[in-house]
């Protein structure tokens, strides 16, 4: 195997297969080595990515030749990384406009019920601050007075249909986990006996299909059948007592999967972490190694973009656990029944939570809608 260097055409000696000594070979392996074609020297390490296990140059070049055959060439990877660079900048040349986000975001349920929510939220927040000032300094005048007071009820009621309508939008959404656990029925295995005319043995009863599905999932589906009794109370289909006690436990049921779900973040979010760490670390060993653009490209272009799909993963997973405590306060307020600061504080981590969630999905919308104009190219 020979190394063919940037600029210079590979040997056709009959010496091809041996491998020749570098003029820096020489180094001691404890020393410092640096590429001399390296057109940048090697940045000063910083003590969050530094480990323990840098090799040094020669190491790095003895590796298996099974190990070589199973991964991708550098030239494969860099010409694939082109080709996702040249497709990504013909996709951005086109520009999404936010006109076309915004359709997609209110085509669906769930975007129209985050843009309802901002909406009530908005007017919550207003008529908190407005009764606090109007408290403090009332307004002189008849006709002020009632023109206040007229606005004030005409806001409560559009909060309180809003909120209706709200519920309505998201009706039926117990069809999504019972969906996946009727999946995970009917694809569980059916046992047989070794003889083949014997019969097989029936599956196991749907019962323990339910039993046995993840908390997330089981909850998932509880609540939501709890806030669909609750809103076809609110509709005058079923007793008001009954519409009551379901938005309660449904309550419980959005505590205990705000907990759970704080859980998953926090595990997810030191994945990534320490995923990050580690190509960090490996930029910085391909640095100290004298890896750059001009003599691995392939190694710094797919770490680079590694890095910040890491980096945009770690910030969506912190925005989303902030909006998993804005929604932990919000229902801790119904589920223990506080009344200091009551509707100030629902109305505020509403309001945040509403904005958190609705860039969310806003952010998902744009980048299915740039992926298939990629795709498109």
């Amino acid at each position: 195997m020979s190394i063919a260097f940037p600029g210079h055409p590979p040997s056709s000696s009959q010496h091809d297969d041996s491998l020749y000594p570098l003029t820096f070979d020489s180094a001691p392996i404890s020393g410092f080595q640096m590429n001399p074609l390296s057109a940048h020297p090697p940045r000063t390490p910083r003590t969050s990515v530094t480990t323990s296990g840098t090799m040094p140059f020669n190491s790095q070049m003895n590796i298996n030749k099974e190990e070589m055959e199973d991964h991708p060439t550098d030239v494969e990877v860099e010409l694939d990384v082109d080709d996702e660079e040249g497709r990504e900048k013909s996709a951005t040349k086109t520009q999404i406009r936010a006109q076309d986000i915004w359709r997609e975001f209110l085509k669906t349920s769930s975007g129209r019920d985050k843009a309802f929510k901002i909406i009530q939220y908005s007017m919550n927040v207003y008529l908190v601050f407005h009764h606090a000032v109007s408290h403090r300094m009332p307004l002189q005048g008849s006709r002020k007075i009632s023109f206040e007071v007229e606005l004030s009820q005409r806001l409560e009621s559009i909060v309180s249909r809003l909120s209706l309508t709200r519920k309505c939008l998201i009706m039926f959404n117990w069809l999504t986990p019972l969906t996946s656990i009727l999946a995970e029925h009917s694809a569980s295995p059916v046992y047989t006996t070794g003889d083949a005319r014997a019969a097989p043995s029936p599956r196991k009863p749907l019962l323990h299909t339910f039993l046995h599905a993840p908390p997330p999932v089981l909850l998932e589906l509880v609540q939501a059948v709890a806030d669909d009794v609750s809103t076809c109370a609110k509709l005058g289909l079923l007793g008001r007592r009954t519409g009551e006690r379901a938005g309660r436990f449904a309550d419980w049921c959005w505590f205990a999967s705000t907990l759970v779900d704080l859980v998953e973040n926090n595990v997810e979010l030191s994945m990534i972490t320490n995923s990050q760490r580690t190509v960090e670390s490996r930029l910085y060993t391909e640095s100290m190694a004298g890896a750059t653009a001009k003599s691995a490209p392939r190694n710094t272009k797919v770490d680079d973009r590694e890095l910040k799909l890491l980096q945009r993963q770690a910030y969506w997973l912190q925005v989303q656990r902030t909006k998993l405590f804005m929604d932990l306060i919000f229902v801790s307020y119904d589920v223990f029944r506080w009344q200091r600061g009551r509707e100030a504080v629902k109305a505020l981590t509403g309001l945040v939570s509403a904005l958190l969630s609705s860039s969310k999905l806003y952010d998902r919308h744009r980048n299915s809608l740039i992926k298939a104009k990629v795709l498109s190219f």
